[in-house]
């Protein structure tokens, strides 16, 4: 029979299985604390962080291991390396959360943004005389809480699992409360530009919108009506799938699927940052987008000459 202490030796310590169980472990002691309390913050960043390498090591150990050194792949693979006094490294976490990005559509950049954050606030707790987390209100938590549940669910898991059922029902309303709060606050802003823009004179809002039909027609980005002034404006995002090469005759067409990350009109200057604002306006539908090559352009060495230009604007 096996006891718990060889099974335990017998997981890599760079496996889904080891890193989301010291997450579990992490978390446990972060409800130990109020959520104002500064050990509850402290703690809800280390759970964060293996939660994160747990996401990641899902795919493999080895986009765990730091490469600069051989012998990190090699351990992830799961072999002992025969250098002499070897140690393991791992990437360092705003690396884990980058990597995430690229691979987990869900796991947004303003997501990322935001872990990046919260872990610059521990470091400040752990390596400076700063106090981050004494003043931090608990305003971060709807974030948080919606962060894990992105990475867990790449997991299979539930938030669940890492908070239980209690908590976790609370956080379910945190997250929905802060996105009815989210909308609230862009369906303002939208309402404030409309208003100037109506407020112009009809020579300016002509010449305007003509300004932001060229400019949408010569950046890159997805064409898309803005709420405020119902001009040409663009959504830039960043791609949730691999692109896809098709060759017709003479002609190689690459496509490729984005999730929107922000918007911009220049007719009347309305900006909006972060998929869940985007989506609260209705502009948070991915996009596809198409380029275009000539095959002979395409393959040739030292030319990266497009022929034609980027038409991101497919339904």
């Amino acid at each position: 029979m096996t006891t718990k202490s060889a099974a335990h030796k017998e997981q890599h310590p760079w496996s889904k299985e080891a890193l989301l169980a010291k997450a579990q472990r992490y978390a446990e002691e972060m409800l130990k604390h109020p959520r104002d309390d500064w050990r509850f913050g402290l703690w809800s960043t280390f759970a964060l962080e293996l939660l994160g390498r747990a996401a990641l090591a899902k795919f493999s150990p080895c986009l765990v291991a730091d490469a600069k050194d051989w012998n990190n792949l090699y351990f992830g693979l799961g072999f002992q390396p025969k250098a002499a006094k070897f140690i393991p490294k791992s990437i360092d976490v705003t690396s884990i959360f980058s990597r995430l990005r690229e691979i987990i559509p869900e796991f947004t950049s303003e997501l990322e943004g935001f872990s990046a954050l919260h872990m610059n606030q521990r470091n400040e707790e752990l390596h400076s005389g700063l106090t981050p987390f004494d003043s931090l209100k608990a305003t971060w938590l709807p974030t948080y809480y919606l962060t894990c549940t992105v990475l867990l669910t790449s997991l299979g898991e539930s938030l669940d699992l890492l908070i239980g059922p209690e908590e976790a029902t609370i956080a379910i309303e945190m997250i929905k409360a802060s996105r009815d709060e989210s909308a609230k606050a862009i369906m303002k802003s939208i309402a404030a530009h409309k208003t100037i823009w109506e407020t112009k004179e009809t020579a300016e809002r002509d010449r305007l919108s003509k300004q932001a039909i060229v400019w949408a027609r010569r950046h890159v980005g997805h064409r898309a009506t803005c709420p405020a002034c119902g001009n040409d404006a663009l959504v830039y995002g960043t791609p949730t799938t691999a692109p896809l090469k098709a060759l017709k005759e003479d002609l190689i067409t690459i496509t490729q699927q984005y999730l929107p990350t922000k918007f911009e009109c220049v007719a009347c200057q309305l900006k909006i940052s972060g998929l869940s604002h985007l989506s609260a306006c209705g502009l948070g539908n991915t996009f596809k987008s198409t380029t275009t090559f000539d095959a002979a352009d395409y393959y040739a060495p030292n030319d990266d000459f497009a022929q034609f230009e980027d038409d991101n604007n497919e339904p």
